[in-house]
């Protein structure tokens, strides 16, 4: 049996024994099992309480005929190590088996992990009938992730969106074909957008001291960071204290909305900031800041529609429902969000927004996004 792997590192809490079950359980099939995980997931999203997700992955596949006879002795094992709340079920049917544990203590985890892999090793090792299962791993996962922004890893732990990995299935060819447009159309744009960005590069140079590109750190789909590419708009070594409070109180629900031309509702948006150069104004208020972002999607780290990439102290002030719009959708230049109220709107319904847009895109959902977002650039409604 090889070596567990585990996501959890924290030491042993104060968990108590785990007691066997009066009965013997039912494992889930596949889909019913990624239906628990599912709901579990969204469960924590509103209360936060950490789930832990064990899987026991047995190697290759097991052939039809002895899968049955091999759950068997599984199950039992699994019986006599878990508690009856603990849900069990095919992570992979035929060699990966799965259980959930829930209502348990931060404290406590260490125990359960250390518990659980003792168990199952001296039980698998003590079975003769279990020489063939000689490449058995376990692994542990916890949910919510620790999303750590400071290196290129993947903070997102896939194990828990199974729900995502099938839609992404289902979508393999409209996918490929969303991929083939944002090539096509970010290198044809750069070419015809050459002269443009000669005369805004001449522009800014002659405004401000400095690059006439800033280089930012955003956070790309499932956590992973990125450098987003836009024109420089801002004054050198400025104080974003202001900008990072006023997101804190956005996100929080709090934050007032700010004055904007020709928009007497105003915007949930910082519209008078200091930091933005006269150049820049311009540029924000167009849009065409944002042209050397098609070098990002070029490159494949965003689309040309999509959730709008975050800044990392943004994601440090979300709510754990709010991550979902990264999970669900490769971040892009414009969205359903820009043309359907662009900073007008409350930073839960962007997520919405976002979310629907996740959950019914289609090719001729990102067409009629691009064929609007023209009137929303020209109109320049929260653009600023």
């Amino acid at each position: 049996m090889t070596q567990h792997r585990s996501s959890d590192r924290v030491g042993a809490g104060d968990f108590a024994a785990i007691p066997a079950p009066l009965i013997e359980r039912d494992i889930l099939n596949q889909e019913a099992f990624h239906k628990v995980i599912w709901l579990e997931r969204r469960r924590t999203e509103r209360s936060r309480k950490p789930i832990l997700l064990m899987l026991v992955d047995m190697g290759n596949p097991l052939p039809s005929d002895a899968a049955e006879k091999d759950l068997n002795k599984l199950l039992t094992i699994l019986s006599t190590s878990t508690r009856e709340t603990d849900v069990a079920g095919w992570y992979k049917s035929g060699h990966v088996v799965g259980v959930l544990f829930t209502e348990f203590t931060l404290e406590s985890r260490g125990t359960i992990v250390g518990t659980m892999t003792a168990r199952l090793s001296d039980m698998l090792h003590r079975h003769p009938s279990f020489e063939q299962f000689n490449q058995v791993s376990i692994s542990f996962h916890m949910f919510p992730e620790d999303w750590n922004h400071g290196s290129r890893t993947h903070p997102s732990d896939p194990v828990f969106y199974p729900d995502l990995s099938k839609r992404h299935q289902a979508r393999r060819l409209p996918g490929a074909l969303k991929r083939a447009i944002d090539i096509l159309v970010s290198a044809a744009g750069l070419v015809f957008a050459a002269p443009a960005f000669l005369a805004i590069a001449a522009a800014i140079k002659a405004g401000t001291k400095g690059p006439v590109f800033y280089r930012q750190a955003r956070i790309g789909q499932n956590g992973v960071p990125f450098m987003l590419l836009k024109f420089r708009s801002m004054y050198m070594n400025n104080d974003a204290s202001a900008h990072k409070e006023y997101v804190k109180q956005l996100i929080a629900g709090t934050a007032e909305r700010q004055p904007s031309n020709g928009n007497g509702n105003g915007v949930f948006k910082l519209t008078a900031d200091a930091r933005i150069t006269r150049v820049g104004a311009f540029l924000r208020k167009t849009s065409l800041d944002e042209l050397p972002q098609l070098i990002n999607v070029l490159r494949g780290e965003m689309s040309l529609v999509g959730p709008r990439p975050p800044l990392t102290y943004e994601v440090e002030n979300y709510d754990l429902w709010h991550r979902r719009r990264l999970n669900e959708a490769k971040p892009g230049i414009t969205g359903l969000w820009q043309v359907s109220g662009r900073s007008q709107v409350t930073f839960d319904e962007m997520v919405r927004l976002d979310l629907r847009y996740a959950r019914s895109w289609s090719t001729w959902m990102d067409l009629k996004i691009l064929l609007l977002t023209p009137r929303a650039v020209w109109l320049g409604e929260g653009a600023h």
